[in-house]
């Protein structure tokens, strides 16, 4: 067997997939694909963030279609078994499985990366087809098409998986683009021997080239195509599932149900279905621990280099989705491919693309706390962000003179923004106040999970903090006023009994035993003060 045509590499990382206890039965996508092998010369790219399951999908694919061995025992007890056509389509095809994120030792130029590709391909189809009459210095087209002369029927999947990763390598110029690009037009495009090509990457391909390259691809992106969509990703039945089998067998369980939501969750597929981050769920059960399993490498490390670089674009928007605002903006992920990321739409729609943000119905946002971290930690170091930076590293010392009750200090980060002119801190209504009062706040995230207009009481609070890695910790309960007083808003918790949302149901232990903390915080708009109170409930 070869190392790309009809390798058992991704049939054993896929058997053994199945073996971890918390995989997800996902084969029902194979079932779509069956009318495409069933026509041949279909061409299908799937763009994902990373960590969200392409290269398990891929496995899978290569593992059931593959003839190279029997896969009986891996899919029986799958749900793809149940399908009619299961025996029709499994373990039929030759596939030629090639991960384009492998570099092969050291690799420094473009010519050695494909040379690599290709010459290895090479070698496979010919020990797999000693019976065609092949020519001498014939490269990979031209031997694929002889094998289709001598062997009509033998059309082949292809399984491509990462492929953009070139495009992100420091040694790749613009005419190796070109060269890559043309070299997959070659390979594909209008090809006998093609039966299906299924591709998978992060950055979408239709504005990578100039002209008709790889126009026969369908692509399908988690922003604007529905199909394939509940494939990647878990949805909120796949966590319960997980979860049950979380609690069956670990003790004892550290992790709640809704920790996993606060967490991983915020993702949509177009059709508005929840999306968590599959690897971070995993991680997070196997481990027995809510924590930030998040890596930045690469091309996410590029988009927080175009904020920093752009910060008068974005930085108004990055306080409201701070403060868990959604923002309206136009996204168009074939953006995310562009030299120059300058304009706000450009911005977003790059980290959409890469899973910083989620897009539902025209608005962005930052999907969940484990995304709130890393843009807590950009908003604390980058000084360009002007006063989105000075009040977040105020955060720390805004909490300290919250729980101990010192207002003037309160009083004086937040007097901070007088130093700036900006539409955000015109303080029309509250939204603007809340997202400022979230950034000097940014700290608290680190001990409190933050909730925005939270049902408690009588009524709904702007923000409650829950203590979560001390539940002796102080609770606090903070609600905001324009135009009117910090004693107004305290009066406005007492009254609407806002407390219970800590002190839990009647006869029930209470599950945080510290201090409720009623703030006040209140902004007259003529004296273009602040004032701030705090009591103990």
């Amino acid at each position: 067997m070869g190392v790309y045509l009809n390798s058992r590499v991704a049939y054993t990382l896929f058997s053994d997939e199945t073996k971890m206890p918390y995989f997800i039965d996902k084969s029902k996508m194979l079932e779509e694909l069956f009318p495409l092998m069933q026509t041949g010369n279909n061409h299908i790219c799937i763009t994902r963030p990373r960590r969200f399951g392409k290269t398990v999908m891929a496995n899978m694919i290569v593992s059931f279609f593959s003839q190279a061995y029997d896969s009986h025992e891996v899919f029986d007890s799958l749900y793809i078994a149940r399908s009619p056509g299961y025996q029709e389509y499994r373990n039929k095809y030759p596939v030629i499985h090639i991960s384009f994120n492998e570099l092969g030792g050291m690799c420094t130029s473009y010519q050695q990366y494909i040379s690599r590709i290709t010459s290895r391909l090479i070698r496979d189809l010919k020990k797999a087809y000693p019976g065609v009459d092949f020519y001498d210095g014939e490269g990979v087209v031209d031997i694929l098409l002889d094998i289709f002369e001598a062997n009509p029927s033998e059309r082949f999947l292809f399984v491509l998986d990462e492929w953009d990763f070139i495009f992100h390598q420091d040694f790749i110029t613009p005419q190796d683009k070109k060269s890559y690009l043309m070299f997959l037009r070659d390979l594909l495009k209008d090809k006998p021997y093609v039966r299906l090509a299924y591709m998978t990457g992060i950055l979408p391909i239709a504005k990578y080239s100039s002209g008709s390259e790889l126009n026969m691809f369908s692509e399908y992106t988690m922003a604007s195509e529905e199909r394939f969509s509940g494939y990647f990703g878990f949805t909120d039945q796949e966590v319960d599932t997980l979860y049950q089998r979380y609690q069956e067998n670990t003790s004892p369980a550290l992790v709640s149900r809704s920790g996993l939501e606060y967490w991983y969750d915020g993702y949509h597929t177009k059709s508005g279905e929840k999306l968590y981050n599959p690897r971070s769920v995993v991680q997070s059960l196997t481990n027995n621990n809510l924590s930030n399993y998040w890596t930045s490498s690469g091309p996410y490390d590029e988009i927080f280099y175009y904020i920093e670089h752009n910060v008068d674009a974005v930085r108004d928007d990055l306080a409201l989705m701070v403060s868990g605002i959604p923002i309206s903006a136009k996204i168009q992920e074939y953006a995310a491919t562009a030299q120059e990321l300058n304009t706000k739409e450009e911005i977003f729609s790059a980290m959409v693309v890469y899973g910083f943000l989620s897009c539902e119905n025209g608005y962005v946002s930052i999907p969940n706390k484990e995304l709130m971290d890393q843009f807590s930690e950009i908003l604390q170091r980058e000084p360009s962000l002007g006063y989105v930076y000075r009040l977040s590293k105020e955060s720390g010392r805004m909490l300290r003179a919250t729980l101990s009750g010192d207002t003037s200090t309160m009083e004086e980060i937040l007097e901070l923004v007088h130093n700036t002119e900006v539409p955000l801190l015109s303080y029309s209504h509250e939204t603007e106040l809340a997202a400022i009062v979230n950034l000097v706040y940014l700290a608290a995230r680190d001990t409190y999970r933050i909730e925005r207009e939270d049902k408690a009481g009588r009524g709904f609070v702007d923000f409650i903090f829950y203590p979560e890695t001390d539940r002796s910790a102080d609770c606090i309960i903070l609600e905001l006023k324009v135009d009117h007083t910090p004693e107004e808003a305290i009066r406005q918790i007492r009254e609407k009994n806002y407390a219970l949302r800590f002190r839990g149901k009647l006869g029930e232990k209470p599950r945080y035993t510290g201090r409720i903390l009623a703030v006040g915080i209140s902004y007259e708009k003529k004296s273009k003060k602040h004032f701030c109170q705090v009591e103990v409930l």
